[in-house]
């Protein structure tokens, strides 16, 4: 089911060769979308939702209404809306501890000393979040992209999801303090949310995952509209050494290949013995579960255990896969951790597995991927945040640098530049 490869080999091409998106025949069609709901407003956007999440709105029904949500919570069992606040609880106090560092600050400048630079932190004014529906549904990713928004300070928190109907979703936006909630998804809303519609108020930055049609959108719609990356298929990478556990392993990988048919599920290892007995482990746990064909199609495409001489090599794979989840399973994993350079989350020592991270320890699961770990973060209060520079300069530290200021614009051919020195000079 699953390939064991070496390291070196011809065969790692399998384990590094993800691409940020795939499917690049898709571009043109997103491109018309955006295009349509831009030149049409409303009109396009409510075609499309008709045309590709079947669903009929129109202006008076697009926002998810009181009773629907008053709806939602009838419908959800009482225990699972208390799981949902206790994720919660941990998702907002790990981001209000970021939100801390936020501190505008001021400080002496100036050749002289009697001037002032600083910056100013200020959170977003309004966001829009995209809630996925399709092959599955995720009620968790209303938490990990609205809660950090919260933690923020962003005035206006705003869903888009095609998926209404799983009433969980409603509320855990609610439980979020999401007031308005557009009842759209794909392209179609993300454009949008990113140009704005009679019904649609556009927005500062676009967070969320999505299908490829999404993704491409986000990244069509960047620089008219911030976004939080373009992420692609989910991925895990296990380092592991003969100490851990092979049934643990799989059951980890297992969780990220259920999530579709292009999702990868990696295991570097220093142990020959470990990886042959997940192997077996993996078919064996496999055979049971209900997306056993997603699973097996994940991992023949994507799917590899490779096997390395030493912890360093192992190390050295991960950092050049740059994979979203990254789990760390080895005698002082806490020291292995440290040494990895490229990952969206790591997870250290065998009781915490990707899941934890998934719904309930406190980091959001939006993650980069496809090796976007080498240049990108997590999502996080830093995604709602904006820094301004300050400057505040008197006359005399202007003076001390106006000759250096005017040499330099002159250089550049800016004489108007040098110009509102040199008129400073005089006064």
């Amino acid at each position: 089911m699953i390939p064991i490869i070496k390291y070196g080999s011809d065969e790692m091409k399998r384990v590094y060769g993800r691409t940020q998106l795939g499917n690049a025949e898709f571009v043109g069609a997103v491109a018309e979308i955006i295009a349509n709901v831009r030149a049409k407003d409303d009109k396009a956007l409510f075609e499309y939702a008709e045309k590709f999440d079947k669903t009929k709105v129109n202006a008076d029904n697009l926002l998810v209404t009181e009773d629907e949500i008053k709806a939602a919570y009838d419908a959800v069992d009482e225990n699972l809306v208390l799981s949902l606040r206790r994720a919660k609880d941990n998702i907002l106090t790990y981001h209000a501890r970021q939100k801390d560092k936020y501190a505008n600050e001021f400080f002496s400048g100036g050749a002289n000393g009697k001037s002032t630079l600083g910056w100013i932190y200020r959170p977003l004014s309004r966001v829009g979040l995209y809630v996925p529906g399709g092959k599955a549904s995720y009620p968790s990713t209303v938490l990990m992209t609205a809660l950090p928004a919260v933690a923020a300070g962003v005035e206006e928190i705003v869903v888009a999801t095609p998926n209404i109907k799983n009433p969980l979703i409603l509320v855990a936006c609610a439980e979020c303090g999401v007031k308005k909630i557009y009842k759209v998804g794909g392209a179609q809303a993300i454009a949008a949310l990113a140009y704005g519609t009679e019904s649609v108020e556009r927005v500062d930055l676009i967070a969320g995952p999505g299908n490829v049609f999404v993704t491409l959108a986000k990244k069509q719609v960047f620089g008219d509209v911030a976004v939080d990356m373009i992420a692609g298929p989910s991925e895990i990478l296990v380092i592991a050494d003969e100490s851990a556990d092979p049934e643990l392993v799989a059951a980890d990988m297992l969780s990220q290949a259920e999530h579709d048919e292009l999702a990868a599920s990696i295991l570097v290892t220093t142990s020959e013995t470990l990886a042959k007995e997940v192997s077996k482990q993996i078919e064996a746990q496999c055979a049971v579960l209900p997306r056993k064909a997603i699973i097996e199609k994940s991992l023949f495409n994507n799917g590899a255990i490779v096997l390395c001489d030493n912890i360093d090599q192992a190390i050295e794979v991960a950092d050049k896969v740059a994979p979203e989840h990254l789990e760390v399973c080895t005698r002082n994993a806490h020291d292995v951790a440290l040494k990895l350079k490229n990952a969206g989350a790591i997870f250290v020592g065998g009781y915490s597995p990707e899941p934890l991270g998934d719904y309930f320890a406190g980091p959001s699961h939006v993650l980069p991927t496809s090796g976007s770990a080498r240049f990108s973060s997590v999502l996080s209060v830093d995604t709602f945040m904006k820094k301004t520079s300050y400057i505040a300069y008197d006359k005399q530290d202007l003076l001390a640098g106006a000759d250096d200021i005017i040499s330099i614009a002159q250089s550049e051919g800016f004489d108007a530049h040098a110009n509102t020195i040199i008129r400073r000079k005089g006064k």
